[in-house]
């Protein structure tokens, strides 16, 4: 049986230390190792040989210290590490897809897979592999009903791979897909236990769920119309099949009575002064130009739980639509040499996490600027909160505030996951509506210096676009099935070379070759995404070509990840330096309060 070893503080292979308070000694984090010029280098500790201590370690106000090599700070955490790496060679052993311990180490999947090859070498010795499939199953099951659906996922998959002829194997991968809101996958499998077994009734409730989630509403009723005609006096089934009729016949209607876009536009029926400011109001007043004290006192009031008022909120979204309009779809940004420069992954509605990030690093001015890097809305239900706080930063500081463009600022999310209901419920209908306009203004892309690729999804199946490509991308729209910007929202990568399909059903998967032949081709280091929730807050990919920032920490106060931010200067662009950090206390409003019916569906 493999026995885990207890992991460090980071990730093995990163020294970190997480920041005990809000030091002003965060602000002189140290400077990163120095590099060669043109592509990142690392250096690797060698074995232990004695006392150790890292010279750049200094203390617990230092979040992160650059270099790639693990943490040894005495023999004892050597031999920890010495353990996890014989540990990960034992795991690759087992399992085999994974193509050395080194790339099991440097991924955050170790915890995962360690216990995937624990139970694999559990029931090892049973020489029938159809009745090792049902004990991994079985294993599978009781994880998936702990929602540790990582762990069920890889362990159905093992299932899969010793009776594929087994639909239900597939069926409950499908579901444990759908919870970890991997749909393109989820619909896969589906497709596959349909084909397996064509009266497979829970796999038609699996099919319509995943096309339901991908905007599919057409296909979902088909499949939620069989599942009645398969259980004539299932209510659930009735229930499912009637909720998705309704928005299949809604979105008839709004396209029947739909206008051209570009003839009618609703920001050009917004004037706030038709909204009067009740003498009741207590919030902070927009009547001339935006302050950083009116941005103190607006965080404040939102700390409090109270609203700004509407005559306000539309002023700072009027202003801000016309400052993104005249923007490119990439933007350039130039960070001097000495000079701090922060990016912000997913924020997803946790104000309160976001305020931390300033108290941490300080406030956005014209010397702390910083980009984040799309998914500022939905999930956590302080979205309206965080809008206005990134939006109002924007206005104050239009060339050191930068916003890009994420998957979930866009109407289908918004719909499902939130923002679209958080919006009605705080202010309008009309208000939602606009900022369905706003969000079509963002930007896609923030190049920094020339050489940090930054975008909230990733690449896209065409290796050869060029910068000057994606600059000129009509972004102002609803991100379409594929292409550049449908890549640039929803891709993520992969350890395997080339392009695979996407596991969320849009954008794709992309593999460090493809990696390298792009900023090879536009002659940039590396590429800064977002998009996807890591446990340390963060992860590199591809030996360094592409990093992850996710900034939402305990995401949906459930996953229990770290947040994490990226600190560069202009003459320090690599290796970037990250700080992770918690999640903090926030009032009792749960996550998804304002979302959509239909994700009580995704089963």
């Amino acid at each position: 049986m493999l026995r885990l070893v207890p992991l460090l503080k980071g990730r093995p292979g990163l020294f970190l230390s997480r920041p005990e308070s809000s030091s002003p000694a965060l602000e002189n984090l140290d400077q990163p190792v120095p590099r060669t010029s043109g592509r990142p280098q690392f250096w690797r500790e060698p074995a232990y040989t004695g006392p150790y201590v890292n010279p750049l370690h200094r203390g617990p106000d230092y979040s992160v210290v650059g270099g790639i090599r693990p943490l040894a700070t005495n023999k004892a955490e050597a031999d920890r590490i010495v353990k996890q790496k014989e540990l990960a060679k034992k795991v690759v052993q087992l399992l085999g897809e994974i193509k050395t311990a080194e790339d099991l180490l440097e991924s955050t999947n170790f915890i995962t897979m360690t216990e995937v090859a624990s139970i694999v070498e559990q029931y090892s010795k049973i020489d029938n592999e159809v009745e090792r499939a049902v004990k991994i199953k079985d294993e599978a099951n009781k994880f998936f009903k702990d929602e540790k659906y990582d762990i069920a996922i890889e362990l159905y998959t093992k299932a899969i791979e010793l009776d594929p002829q087994q639909p239900t194997y597939y069926g409950n991968r499908s579901i444990a897909y759908l919870r970890r809101e991997l749909f393109g996958s989820a619909l896969n499998d589906a497709n596959e236990a349909i084909r397996l077994d064509p009266a497979y009734v829970k796999a038609y409730f699996r099919r319509a769920s995943a096309n339901m989630a991908l905007g599919k509403f057409k296909l979902a009723l088909k499949d939620y119309d069989a599942v009645r005609k398969f259980r004539p006096n299932d209510a659930d089934a009735k229930k499912k099949y009637e909720e998705c009729s309704k928005v299949v016949k809604r979105i008839a209607f709004e396209k029947a009575i739909a206008c051209d876009y570009s003839e009618k536009k609703l920001i050009d029926s917004i004037n706030p002064e038709e909204h009067p400011v009740e003498e009741s109001y207590s919030g902070p007043r927009l009547d001339g130009d935006i302050s950083p004290e009116f941005m103190k006192d607006l965080i404040a009031h939102f700390k409090a739980e109270k609203k700004l008022h509407i005559r306000y909120a539309y002023k700072i979204l009027l202003a801000v639509f016309n400052i993104l309009k005249v923007q490119e779809s990439l933007v350039h940004i130039t960070v001097p040499d000495k000079k701090k420069f922060t990016i912000c992954g997913d924020v997803h509605g946790q104000f309160y996490d976001l305020c931390n990030i300033f108290t941490l690093n300080g406030l956005p001015s014209e010397e702390n600027p910083y980009l984040f890097n799309g998914d500022f809305v939905d999930r956590g239900s302080f979205s309206v909160e965080v809008i206005f706080t990134l939006l109002g930063y924007k206005l104050l500081y239009p060339n050191h505030l930068f916003l890009a463009r994420g998957n979930h600022e866009s109407d289908t999310m918004n719909k499902m996951y939130g923002f679209e209901g958080e919006v009605k419920a705080k202010y309008n209908a009309k208000m939602s509506e606009f900022f369905t306009e706003l969000f079509n203004q963002l930007p896609l892309v923030h190049v920094i210096n020339r050489k940090i690729f930054c975008c909230h999804g990733g690449l896209f199946p065409d290796e050869n676009v060029t910068l000057e490509q994606i600059a000129k991308v009509n972004r102002v729209r609803q991100p379409p099935e594929d292409g550049p910007m449908c890549g640039l929202l929803w891709s993520d990568p992969q350890e395997e070379n080339g392009i695979g399909l996407s596991k969320r059903g849009a954008g794709i998967q992309w593999g460090p070759d493809v990696s390298k032949k792009f900023l090879d081709q536009n002659d940039l280091l590396y590429i800064v995404r977002s998009h996807e929730v890591k446990p340390q807050g963060y992860e590199k990919h591809h030996d360094g070509l592409v990093w992850t920032i996710f900034s939402a920490p305990n995401y949906c106060d459930q996953i229990g990840n770290l947040g994490a931010f990226i600190n560069i200067t202009g003459d320090n662009l690599y290796p970037p330096k990250i700080t992770t950090f918690e999640a903090v206390p926030h009032p009792p409003a749960k996550p998804m309060m304002y979302g959509s019916s239909f994700l009580n569906f995704l089963s």
